[in-house]
């Protein structure tokens, strides 16, 4: 087994031999790339399946996401978390939005590399996009109330899920001054619930419902 491959196996056991193929092109993929340009740290390649794809898989432990669902990964960077989901949802459609062009030509490079037909990536801002979406997912972008104010008229009218659609966003540390605004209405996950990798202990997965206005 590759050896990469058994944090995510550890914590996602029923995934496809394809699924398993394409998880485990990612990391050669990522080294070529990150050598012509850094699209995410250099001393996380070697950590690339636990602190980039287990990482954003985390979402799958919070939501599993119907068919059809709508995705926009705001700030995907070099593809993160959009494209391990888009793996392992393959019927969920994901719409990669970020401001430096050079990412989301590794973004596309790599989607295309692994055959993924879910994904589009658009090198823009997100106030530009014209699609709803029933989510919205990021990772370490920016503050919650920028994310929803960049989003807040991106939203389905229609809710597919049991919870409702808004920002779902991978986040760390101390949020308390960030999140305060947001009272009861926001949902906190504390990812240590899911994995017990040391490196998941201060990070957390927040949930912000958005209305249409």
């Amino acid at each position: 087994m590759n050896t990469d491959l058994q944090i995510i196996e550890k914590y996602f056991s029923s995934l496809t031999e394809m699924q398993k193929e394409q998880f485990a092109q990612l990391k050669p993929l990522y080294e070529e790339w990150n050598a012509q340009i850094n699209v995410i740290s250099r001393k996380d390649v070697d950590c690339l399946y636990e602190r980039h794809i287990l990482h954003s898989l985390s979402i799958a432990k919070f939501i599993k996401f119907k068919e059809g669902t709508k995705l926009m990964d705001l700030g995907c960077g070099g593809g993160f978390p959009g494209i391990p989901l888009a793996i392992l949802f393959p019927e969920v459609s994901f719409t990669m939005i970020d401001s430096i062009g050079k990412k989301i030509k590794v973004v596309q490079e790599i989607a295309n590399a692994i055959g993924l037909k879910n994904v589009q990536a658009h090198h823009m801002r997100a106030e530009k996009v014209n699609e709803s979406f029933d989510f919205v997912i990021t990772r370490a972008v920016a503050p919650m109330m920028d994310l929803v104010k960049w989003t807040r008229k991106k939203y389905s009218k229609e809710q597919r899920h049991t919870i409702e659609n808004g920002v779902i966003a991978l986040k760390g540390g101390d949020l308390s001054q960030e999140l305060a605004s947001w009272g009861n209405r926001k949902t906190t996950v504390n990812l240590s619930d899911y994995f017990e990798e040391a490196f998941f202990e201060t990070k957390k997965i927040i949930h912000v419902p958005v209305r249409n206005k």
